[in-house]
């Protein structure tokens, strides 16, 4: 899977967005094309008129949680100002991307660092806080190091290398990286805008969460809203992959974009596709159909985004398989901190593995349902709950091919054995 900076990034065409965002100065990520292309960001001192343009701009976040940007910020500040001793804030830019099926933020920190870095810098600034760090994949290093190099009034923000792991991007995961370097969650009594890095307020904030409000800072609320929907203003950046020859791009889609625009802007026609993931590992599969990309919508009608994934599965290749692929790569992913990852994914793995390989035993998918109920909720963090999520789609969406595997037969191989 492509997650580098030779990844295809373009804007989708008119006929499911209206303009191109932030990647508008790529591929060049230089300092001077990115003031050509957006010019100054003002880091003046009205910082709550800043935050004031953010509430506004009803930006969610990027990273998967799709949290309002402006709460998440201002619960940071708020425990910052609590106590005899007021704490400043740390904010952490996480780009660490360990989603398997996403590669996003690594093109948007090759293409635009500069957006990122004035994200961070003006949110900061608004916050009251002054230490900065930058957590990104040991390959965006260089080119993240050279742009704070040449960017003016960057040189305190420290860069950290995220391990290659999947759950190295969970925020307490993030945190304790920085703290010890080790890349694991730790369960969490206090929320981190509480005490996180080093007991002080943290906020971690996705990389393309930052670049937008780069461009409010610039734009304001009111030009941020210009593009998507009400409910979910702005533009995001998608991660689409599916089936040769079709390559992976990073397509620029507004708020609440159709799926079916979406794999057309990739060279897919939604004829060809038998299902697709939608979110990442920890998202859901659906067949193609009239759903908006958007973090909240008419059950049926819309399908949360998540990490920013869309991966399609063609004709001839079995969901059922796929997802148990990928369900073994998560329980070996997890933190082995807890039983529901030590114990019920591996189990969880097996189950669906046996189905697979067409094992004729009916109780099978039931003791896939199951151990997936018994998992989530119950972990110290949230890789129970997102890998059960995805097998609860798998079972649904997947209903009748899942019924031909007990039966020793894959629909998709056109009926030879499974």
């Amino acid at each position: 899977m492509n997650a580098h900076p030779d990844v295809v990034a373009q804007p989708v065409p008119p006929a499911a967005v209206q303009l191109s965002r932030l990647l508008a100065a790529a591929p060049d990520p230089s300092l001077n094309r990115h003031l050509e292309t957006f010019g100054s960001l003002d880091f003046g001192a009205d910082t709550e008129g800043f935050l004031q343009e953010l509430e506004a701009s009803k930006l969610t976040g990027r990273g998967g949680a799709a949290f309002e940007t402006w709460r998440k910020a201002m619960a940071a500040a708020r425990s910052g100002r609590k106590g005899l001793f007021p704490a400043r804030p740390v904010v952490i830019a996480n780009g660490a991307e360990g989603e398997p099926l996403s590669f996003k933020d690594r093109t948007l920190l090759a293409y635009a660092p500069h957006l990122v870095i004035d994200g961070l810098l003006a949110l900061t600034r608004a916050l009251g806080g002054t230490q900065m760090y930058l957590y990104v994949p040991a390959g965006s290093i260089p080119g993240v190091r050279h742009a704070i190099a040449e960017h003016p009034g960057a040189a305190r923000i420290e860069t950290v290398a995220a391990p290659a792991t999947f759950i190295a991007g969970e925020a307490s995961a993030v945190v304790n990286r920085i703290a010890t370097g080790s890349a694991l969650p730790v369960d969490q009594r206090r929320r981190l805008s509480e005490a996180g890095l080093n007991g002080r307020p943290t906020l971690v904030i996705n990389v393309e969460t930052l670049a937008q409000v780069a461009l409010i800072g610039r734009y304001g609320a009111r030009w941020f809203r210009e593009a998507g929907t009400s409910s979910d203003p702005g533009t995001r950046l998608v991660s689409v992959s599916g089936p040769p020859p079709v390559q992976d791009v990073v397509l620029e889609v507004p708020g609440g974009a159709s799926l079916v625009d979406v794999l057309a802007a990739a060279g897919m026609e939604p004829a060809s596709v038998s299902a697709v993931l939608v979110g990442g590992y920890h998202g859901r599969w659906i067949r193609p159909g009239p759903y908006q990309l958007s973090p909240g919508g008419p059950a049926g009608q819309t399908v949360r985004p998540g990490a920013g994934v869309v991966h399609a599965l063609g004709l001839g290749t079995c969901g059922v398989q796929v997802t148990a692929r990928i369900l073994a790569y998560l329980a070996g992913e997890s933190a082995r901190q807890c039983g529901p990852c030590m114990f019920g994914l591996p189990a969880m793995a097996s189950v669906l593995n046996r189905i697979a390989a067409g094992e004729r035993n009916p109780r099978l998918p039931g003791e896939l349902d199951r151990l997936a109920k018994l998992v989530a909720g119950r972990g110290a963090c949230r890789h129970p709950d997102g890998t059960a999520g995805l097998v609860a789609s798998a079972l649904e969406v997947f209903d009748e091919d899942v019924r031909a595997h007990l039966g020793g037969r894959c629909l998709a191989a056109g009926g030879r054995p499974a």
